[in-house]
């Protein structure tokens, strides 16, 4: 844990040092009109796509107050990635994980987002670090509805099928492994990996002995296996 109490996760990375300042703008798309002899009126709709700016640092070297999970990785391999996110063109997580100084998890953040763009800036006051400023927006998953119309000798019946998603995981036809890092929770494993949160008890049941006695009960570093379906 960082010394400020904050967490960035891009995905699943860590980011080595953590932003000094985070803006999460929450859009909104309500029109206002106005109407003869009553004057302007706001009509209220659904929220826009939530937006989010920051910077970090990304060392070239090993600094005495930055953080990796498993080990120092040099500037280049976060550059890499964070191009791999960019040109990839799949939505990611983006979490935001809180703690007051005694070690009390405060507000989280957590939210699907897609890489819209980022600034790189070499400046040698940095020595050779890089710093990265990034503008991610919301995702929000969408689809296509069938209207199944049915003939019956009560009258004509039509019944909606249930939304189908965009970003469906591929189910997993082999045993593989998955380490846990903070902000997981098996719902949302299950989800990445077989595109349906419910199928969290398969991956639970898996790996009781390491879990323990409730699935609420993952920690980051744990390494679970993830049973094919």
């Amino acid at each position: 844990m960082a010394e400020n109490g904050y967490d960035f996760y891009m995905d699943e990375y860590l980011l080595p040092v953590p932003p000094s300042k985070l803006t999460i703008k929450v859009n909104n798309a309500n029109k206002t009109v106005s109407l003869i002899n009553e004057g302007e009126i706001n009509i209220l709709k659904q929220p826009k796509l939530t937006e989010i700016e920051f910077e970090c640092e990304i060392p070239q070297t090993k600094q005495p107050y930055a953080v990796y999970t498993s080990g120092f990785k040099d500037a280049g391999y976060f550059l890499d990635y964070f191009e791999k996110l960019k040109a990839g063109k799949k939505p990611f997580r983006f979490i935001v994980c809180r703690k007051n100084p005694s070690g009390k998890t405060l507000l989280n953040t957590n939210l699907k987002v897609s890489l819209e763009d980022y600034k790189i800036t070499e400046d040698s006051g940095n020595g050779f670090d890089f710093k990265v400023k990034f503008n991610l927006k919301q995702w929000r998953d969408y689809g296509t509805k069938t209207v199944n119309i049915q003939m019956a000798a009560s009258g004509t019946k039509a019944s909606i099928e249930p939304q189908r998603e965009t970003d469906n995981a591929p189910v997993p036809t082999a045993s593989q492994s998955y380490t846990v890092i903070r902000g997981n929770t098996l719902w949302g494993i299950a989800k990445r990996f077989y595109g349906n949160g419910a199928k969290y008890t398969v991956i639970y049941e898996a790996n009781k002995e390491i879990i323990g006695s409730s699935p609420n009960l993952i920690r980051p570093g744990q390494v679970l296996t993830i049973p094919a379906v």
